[in-house]
């Protein structure tokens, strides 16, 4: 597949020595390239976060030393988390005049922050595996994933994860919900008959190469021995959430956010052990029959499999058959897919049988019918705002009815 890379900064002397070659500048990504399109310019703008950039800028250029750069970035990344999560839930000056409960401008602002220190120069030298380095810190930071906090034993613990904003080249105005609705439940309590439940939250990347270096296993594998209840939150079908039972370890191949592709079997470590299904431990059944908000919930319960001497994939509506392969979970084969399947794999892993956990996809978000055209329409309107708040909201409640039908 063929990129367009575009170098930012100064161009480089025409004979670079090996000094100078470790503080070269490195090509913005696919994603990054996005940030000049006009419809992030104006979240950023509208909603204050294209102040942080600059900052970012101006803070890099006066460190001295990798140690110093290290901080810089992990104290920039975690005030952009911090930034959103208080602007999501309330808290502090709404800078602009976009929706508080939006979350794209942290998507946009993460993006821009990671052009910025793709394309430094610092003063010291800086190999490819320490500006690397300064990356992971940056996305990590960015993310939630240095920021969960276990309360006291007396209050159960919930994990909650999203997702970025996708399909961005169809639309490139596009949020994501499950995104939204971390920002909105980053460390607050939900109540149940059996007392308060915290919940944590982080975002992942929609990024196969993401997934296949192990950055959801390094994010939870310390956390899931810790909890009470979990789930893994993606945007999925129009109109309804879905339960999904089973998880497929298979890759389909749909375009990531960096126009990458990657087909196969889901790659984890010890494939020797790998299994072709996982299931979920959420109680489904509860979930579909509380009445949790205005879009209905439904247990998923179909996969697409290669039969047990088969050679041709078949839908099952009632899940996999034994000694099938996966080719779809009940969320599919992508990346939502992917997350449900790392997590609960990783959940039989670690020996934790009885800690519920699954895959919970939202509806999809819709922008208002006068507002489908990405070339003329607006970065949102009312019916866009209605239905985010509104998923969010079910997501809170559905998790609230998890956790206590989890008592």
């Amino acid at each position: 597949m063929a990129l367009l890379l575009v170098l930012a900064g100064s161009a480089l002397p025409a004979a670079a020595t090996p000094a100078d070659s470790t503080r070269t500048p490195t090509a913005a990504t696919v994603e990054e390239q996005r940030l000049d399109r006009a419809a992030p310019r104006e979240i950023l703008r509208r909603s204050g976060f294209d102040a942080l950039a600059p900052r970012f800028e101006r803070a890099l250029k006066h460190t001295k030393s990798y140690a110093q750069a290290e901080r810089t970035v992990t104290r920039h990344a975690s005030a952009l988390w911090r930034r959103a999560v208080d602007r999501a839930q309330g808290r502090g000056p709404a800078t602009g005049d976009l929706s508080r409960g939006d979350d794209r401008p942290l998507y946009w602002a993460r993006l821009a922050l990671s052009r910025e220190l793709r394309a430094w120069t610092p003063r010291f030298d800086l190999d490819d595996e320490r500006r690397g380095a300064l990356h992971t810190a940056l996305e990590t930071a960015s993310r939630g994933q240095g920021d969960i906090r276990h309360p006291g034993h007396r209050t159960k613990r919930v994990l909650v994860t999203g997702f970025d904003p996708f399909t961005l080249d169809r639309d490139v105005r596009i949020g994501n919900p499950s995104g939204a609705s971390a920002l909105a439940l980053d460390g607050t309590l939900v109540r149940t008959a059996d007392g308060p439940a915290r919940i944590e939250t982080v975002v992942f990347p929609v990024r196969w190469a993401d997934f296949a270096e192990g950055a959801v296993e390094r994010a939870l594998a310390r956390q899931l021995p810790h909890l009470d209840l979990f789930t893994t939150v993606s945007q999925g079908r129009q109109g309804r959430f879905d339960v999904e039972r089973t998880n497929g370890a298979w890759r389909g191949g749909f375009a990531d956010n960096e126009n990458a592709s990657s087909t196969g079997l889901v790659p984890v470590a010890d494939p020797a052990t790998q299994p072709q299904w996982t299931s979920t431990t959420l109680p489904y059944r509860q979930l579909t029959e509380a009445d949790t908000g205005r879009f209905p919930v439904y247990d998923n319960t179909e996969v697409t499999e290669i039969p047990a001497g088969g050679t041709q994939p078949v839908t099952r509506p009632d899940g996999p058959t034994p000694g099938s392969a996966a080719r779809a979970g009940g969320g599919g084969d992508y990346l939502s897919n992917e997350i449900a399947y790392r997590v609960t794999l990783l959940r039989d892993r670690l020996g934790l049988p009885d800690l519920p956990g699954g895959h919970l996809h939202t509806p999809v978000l819709q922008f208002g019918a006068a507002n489908t055209d990405p070339r003329t329409g607006t970065v949102t309107d009312a019916e866009f705002e209605r239905n985010r708040a509104d998923i969010v909201d079910q997501v809170r409640e559905l998790v609230r009815t998890a956790v206590g039908a989890a008592d």
